[in-house]
């Protein structure tokens, strides 16, 4: 064990309170595995279709400024995703907030993507707008359901948690994967619109999870800037999204790090091994947390693993070789599911839960703006010595963690 807890705090106390109804809240395991499957489901349409969409531009002869903007399409618009969350926490049974939302996704993604090689791009591209909307709902959205399912004890929530970000790494790896597949044997149309048809049959999937109990009264349900604001004045939610900000800004730097050195390594295509070690350190370190989950206060583990996700970057630049790079990165991915998994713990145990819902989504998308703002100056950075660049990040991670760490000592004195 790496730390000790005694109970759930703030918000996990009250998860129990709003739990599962049935014979689902006797067999937390059984909804567990309906869980994995649903969520990995909807976030294989999400996190598949950037792929698809560019496969499917640069075959239908669209240069290739084009095809980054259609992709940009459908990630840019998570971060307005907050702004449509109230309805999760509002709703009778929040499940069908995010049925409807992945049935919209997939209907609107088939659609431009049948729409693509026939019209101008801008059609799609608008249709690609507002899929993308509903694309928080599937991330964050969806982990917001978790701790009402997962039992009330801090070891059955944080394994639960665990195998949430089995499920993000399994879908961030099944989805492209899939798409790439079906593209090569099929066509990047039949891939888009097999994406299409996994968002609404997750959505089936999503319908057949236990129900939650009866909704906080809607008038005590804050709008969003009030929420982002609860976020601020709460010290370890705050932490909670600095960190999460900090890190996703951090670790995107890492594929485009991988492509500066693969030909320094020996060959280009490397790249993609190296990547790929990082999702098998994803995988791996998903893979240990459902054997011993996370202990202690998730607060204090949120500082400490951005901590380490900072030595596991600078640990990428100081091995030579491909087999040592390839360990490298493969540590990085281990160190980041450690974190993500502590920050799936602080927005369980933090989020009031008249706002649960909206804290996940604001998480996650300022999340995956951090990450794509990450890729964006890297992409600038890494030109002339690439090591520059992770260096760089690696000690904005450590001084979040400083920050946070120092902050936590002062309100604890």
């Amino acid at each position: 064990m790496w730390w000790k807890s005694s109970r759930l705090r703030d918000g996990g106390g009250r998860a129990a309170a709003r739990g599962s109804t049935g014979a689902d809240a006797r067999a937390p395991g059984w909804a567990l595995a309906r869980y994995v499957f649903a969520a990995t489901l909807v976030r294989s349409a999400d996190g598949g279709a950037v792929v698809a969409i560019v496969l499917l531009a640069h075959a239908s002869g669209l240069p290739g400024w084009v095809s980054g903007l259609l992709g940009a399409s459908i990630t840019a618009p998570h971060v307005l995703g907050p702004f449509i969350a109230r309805r999760l926490d509002t709703a009778q049974d929040g499940r069908k907030v995010i049925a409807v939302s992945a049935v919209a996704h997939g209907i609107l993604l088939g659609m431009a993507g049948m729409l693509l090689p026939a019209t101008h791009a801008v059609i799609p591209a608008l249709l690609l707008i507002v899929s993308g909307l509903f694309g928080p709902m599937l991330t964050g959205g969806v982990s917001s359901r978790l701790p009402s399912i997962a039992g009330p004890s801090v070891k059955s929530q944080r394994r639960a948690q665990s195998w949430d970000v089995a499920s993000y790494g399994i879908s961030g790896t099944l989805g492209p994967a899939a798409v790439a597949w079906i593209s090569a044997t099929i066509g990047p149309l039949e891939a888009t619109l097999a994406l299409a048809a996994a968002a609404v049959l997750g959505a089936g999937a999503v319908l057949a999870l236990p129900h939650q109990g009866p909704p906080p009264d809607p008038k005590a349900v804050p709008s969003p800037a009030r929420t982002l604001m609860t976020i601020w004045r709460s010290g370890p939610l705050r932490r909670t999204l600095g960190l999460t900000v900090v890190v996703a800004f951090s670790v995107a730097a890492l594929p485009i790090y991988a492509v500066a050195i693969a030909p320094g390594l020996g060959s280009a295509a490397l790249a993609g091994t190296l990547v790929a070690g990082y999702g098998v350190g994803n995988l791996i370190g998903s893979a240990a947390l459902m054997v011993r989950p996370l202990h202690g206060e998730a607060d204090r583990l949120t500082t400490v693993l951005a901590a380490v996700v900072a030595a596991a970057l600078v640990l990428v630049v100081l091995v030579p070789g491909v087999a040592p790079a390839l360990a490298a990165f493969t540590v990085a991915g281990v160190a980041n599911a450690l974190f993500f998994a502590a920050t799936l713990a602080a927005r369980s145990e933090y989020a009031p839960v008249e706002a649960r819902g909206q804290v996940f989504i604001w998480v996650g998308a300022l999340k995956i703006a951090a990450g794509s703002a990450g890729t964006a100056v890297a992409g600038m950075l890494i030109g002339g010595v690439p090591w520059i660049a992770i260096v760089g990040v690696a000690a904005l991670t450590a001084a979040a963690a400083l920050v946070c760490a120092v902050e936590r000592g002062r309100r604890a004195g």
